[in-house]
């Protein structure tokens, strides 16, 4: 399960997340965070097994909100690896760059990973964000930017989801809607746009079984949920390669 903004949970000897951790009954981790409100990952061992290794930011200054790659021994010739992530919101060129170096991090351990989150940018491609429902914040930040004084139409900046894209990752919503052609996959998780995204390198890609939103409970987050399906035994395992 990978969360975003997880406010407090560290404060006062983690005692949120430990209130978290008996609640749903799942181990969890929390990245350092410059803003204070970094990603977390909780998992099941029965599931996923112990953790065979945590990594955070080599400069906590490197991401906004934080970053922090936890990996697993699921049966691959190495290890799974998986990121919770919230790339910054104050412009995209900041946020390419973030997105740059959470993909090539996700690779440390090797060619099997999977982040997701709070993207916060329009996805690499598809249906245009609905412009009229965005905040000035929002428009000054997800838009390409053009000369005020032109009047022209605007364009979604898709350069956060090009690079990751770039990087061999893939969009778990966008590969299973190019399988069954499903519009519903591609369905806004925000007020405007489907900003928030799960994304799996390639290897990970014939493994993919399913995608769906949550909305319910209402009111409980002004983003929905994404939940995924991975078949492990059709994951592609012919090259396990190292990084160097």
């Amino acid at each position: 399960m990978l969360l975003q903004e997880c406010e407090s949970f560290e404060r006062d000897g983690h005692k949120l997340l430990c209130q978290v951790e008996r609640d749903l009954d799942m181990d969890g981790i929390l990245a350092p965070s410059l803003s204070g409100r970094g990603p977390g990952v909780l998992y099941r061992r029965e599931t996923m097994g112990r953790r065979v290794a945590w990594k955070t930011d080599d400069n906590i200054r490197e991401t906004h909100h934080g970053f922090g790659v936890i990996s697993f021994d699921v049966g691959l010739p190495t290890p799974l690896s998986v990121a919770s992530v919230h790339v910054t919101p104050w412009g995209a060129d900041k946020a390419v760059q973030e997105a740059d170096y959470m993909a090539s991090r996700i690779y440390r351990l090797g060619p099997y990973c999977l982040l997701g989150g709070d993207i916060n940018y329009a996805p690499q491609d598809g249906p245009d964000p609905d412009f009229a429902a965005m905040r000035p914040y929002n428009v000054g930040s997800r838009t390409r930017l053009h000369d005020p004084a032109v009047d022209r139409p605007l364009e979604a900046d898709r350069r956060v989801a090009w690079k990751l894209a770039q990087n061999g990752l893939r969009d778990v919503a966008r590969e299973l809607h190019q399988q069954s052609k499903d519009d519903s996959l591609l369905a806004a998780t925000g007020t405007d746009d489907r900003i928030d995204q799960l994304w799996v390198s390639r290897p990970l890609v014939p493994g993919l079984v399913s995608y769906q939103l949550l909305d319910t409970p209402a009111g409980a987050s002004d983003h929905h949920g994404l939940v995924a399906v991975i078949r492990t035994e059709d994951i592609v395992t012919a090259d396990p390669w190292e990084y160097r």
